[in-house]
């Protein structure tokens, strides 16, 4: 998916909320979302919860758009011509819907629900994602990973898995990335990460070992849930810094709640996100965009996606500069 906001003064603030937090458990920070248009003239609207002022990172992950359900026959679905990205991994996850990708690897793959598309942009790659035409509705979540450093030239990757489901206290989980509940992720990443579709049965409570070194997300999709204490509501992302191993979930309402659980020990490194490209300066997105603008050989071509790659948006008139995270409050 192709990032529409390159000013990051557009970027929102979260706030703390305590409600009724047991005594010793971290603070949850309620990171709310703004609506991000994806362009074209029929714009398939998403709710983004990272990055923001709040926040920047979460872990490694840098990145969440949320969408849908959206009906197809009225929101056209998602038709994103070739686009390019550097510097990190994106996580394409759906609940329902089909969207076909194609990348500058040759991959042709299908993303479904249940099943995990995890993409590597590191020196540079390009791919198009569009949903397919038997689908009615589509609704998903699109994640991205930034890559350390060490790694962020690395070559181009595609990777593909379908998790086995566990059922565990009146919840279905789901592993994609990294282990949680007796279940581990084989997919390669270049940092420790989590990530889980955790879908709670009406009125059930869930408590999850989590690593204590990690600092966690929970991004509610449908149902209000109480994450230690504090209530998510649909759409809302709630931020437990490092230090918890156990992570309470309880679905406050009649019918099955959804939240996708995302984490990872804190990033060290300041970052340059803009458009598609995760850099350290100005001047990595600056020759990035430069690259792709050329049809340079580091994104490679996708030849047969009709009407072209999409172009990339003009740099704002000033330097961008380094971001990481708040220090802890």
């Amino acid at each position: 998916m192709s990032n529409a906001e390159t000013d990051a003064e557009a970027l929102r603030c979260g706030a703390l909320v305590d409600d009724d937090r047991p005594a010793g458990v971290p603070a949850v920070e309620v990171l709310s979302a703004r609506e991000v248009p994806l362009g074209g003239p029929r714009a398939l609207g998403v709710r983004r919860t990272l990055p923001q002022r709040a926040r920047t990172l979460i872990g490694a992950w840098c990145f969440a758009d949320h969408y849908g359900p959206h009906e197809v026959a009225v929101s056209g679905g998602m038709n994103m011509p070739p686009h390019p990205h550097t510097g990190l991994q994106t996580v394409s996850w759906l609940f329902s819907g089909e969207v076909e990708h194609r990348d500058t690897l040759g991959t042709h793959a299908l993303i479904r629900p249940g099943e995990m598309n995890l993409m590597t942009g590191g020196h540079g790659i390009a791919h198009s994602e569009v949903s397919t035409p038997g689908t009615a509705v589509l609704h998903g979540v699109q994640l991205w990973v930034a890559l350390p450093e060490e790694h962020r030239g690395t070559a181009r990757d595609f990777q593909h898995y379908v998790p086995e489901p566990a059922q565990v206290d009146g919840a279905g989980i789901r592993v994609f990335l990294g282990s949680l509940a007796g279940r581990i992720s084989p997919v390669r990443t270049f940092t420790p990460l989590l990530g889980a579709e955790i879908v709670l049965a009406p009125r059930a409570t869930l408590t999850l070992a989590v690593d204590a070194a990690f600092e966690h997300g929970l991004l509610v999709d449908g149902g209000d849930i109480r994450l230690t204490g504090t209530v998510l509501r649909p759409a809302e992302l709630g931020y437990v810094p490092r230090g918890a191993d156990t992570l309470t979930m309880a679905n406050e309402t009649d019918a099955p709640a959804r939240a996708v659980l995302i984490g990872g020990p804190p990033f060290g490194e300041e970052i340059v996100m803009w458009w598609n490209f995760v850099g350290r300066s100005h001047e990595d997105v600056v020759k990035a965009r430069e690259d792709w603008e050329a049809a340079s050989d580091r994104f490679g071509v996708i030849e047969d996606f009709p009407g072209g790659p999409l172009p990339a948006p003009a740099l704002p008139n000033a330097v961008i500069m380094p971001r990481r995270n708040p220090p802890p409050r």
